[in-house]
């Protein structure tokens, strides 16, 4: 199915952070919609995708003038006091149209100008590479979180199919850290793994955050449900790893390899760091 793709003309981008991101004053969206179309996308249950006669993962809202209009708001909100933004909170601002777009990498170039308390970069996709230059910029106020729910590529397949392969997201970290740009690895939400998944972040990372869907989802895994994943478990035989308790397997192997400083469990690993 081919994607289709909307400009839109928005009067704002910044939005409160309320809820899971309640640590942030604000959240930054350069889009709306995400053609990475992840089976277990909280966002698919929120009005943004229910109210759309397009199939999430399908389409992708692109947001004309967002520098001039980001601009104009950063400057009043840091009027008011301290800037903590999360870019994103319901669309990967890396997502295949960025390539093309650069919509994310304007808001950088503002944000380097005018440098905001904290910034914290959600993504999957290697191509936040592109940015390495505007994200050294910022120094220590900024964190890249890259997404790697598991270290096998036949479970990203069967759940995420569309989205980037795993290898190039480690390498994305290694080039993050060759860079001196502060990154973790966001195991979330976490996805059957192997063994030695710890010992393939520790060169790359000093800090991982895991999450699940009935932590991470908003809803104390009530949206997840709603979507079946539990059916796609069923059907690999792994419905061991849909369970509430199943992190802390996961967490107990980090801990092996990691020290309990460098790891964090669900919204303590999104916390603004003010220094």
């Amino acid at each position: 199915m081919k994607n289709k793709y909307f400009y839109k003309n928005p009067k704002t981008l910044l939005n409160k952070g309320t809820g899971f991101l309640s640590g942030y004053t604000h959240s930054l969206n350069p889009y709306t919609g995400c053609t990475f179309g992840c089976s277990y996308c909280y966002v698919r249950q929120l009005p943004v995708s229910t109210f759309r006669k397009e199939a999430w993962g399908t389409w992708v809202d692109i947001k004309n003038q967002a520098a001039d209009i980001f601009s104009k708001e950063l400057r009043r909100a840091k009027s008011k006091g301290k800037v903590t933004i999360f870019m994103s909170s319901s669309t990967d601002p890396y997502q295949p149209v960025e390539y093309k777009e650069e919509v994310t990498r304007s808001l950088l170039k503002v944000m380097v100008e005018d440098p905001p308390d904290f910034l914290f970069v959600q993504t999957r996709s290697p191509l936040v590479r592109r940015d390495i230059d505007l994200l050294y910029r910022l120094e220590g106020r900024v964190r890249v979180s890259m997404t790697i729910e598991t270290d096998r590529e036949d479970i990203r397949k069967h759940f995420t199919p569309d989205a980037p392969p795993i290898q190039a997201r480690f390498k994305t970290l290694q080039l993050l850290k060759e860079a001196g740009v502060p990154a973790q690895a966001t195991i979330a939400p976490m996805l059957p793994s192997s063994e030695h998944f710890a010992d393939k972040l520790l060169p790359l990372v000093n800090r991982v955050c895991i999450d699940d869907y009935f932590m991470g989802d908003g809803s104390g895994g009530r949206r997840t449900r709603s979507l079946n994943i539990g059916a796609l478990y069923e059907s690999l035989g792994l419905e061991d790893w849909y369970h509430p308790a199943a992190y802390k397997t996961v967490y107990e192997r980090f801990l092996h390899v990691f020290r309990e400083e460098q790891l964090y469990v669900s919204k303590e690993g999104f916390i603004p760091d003010l220094g």
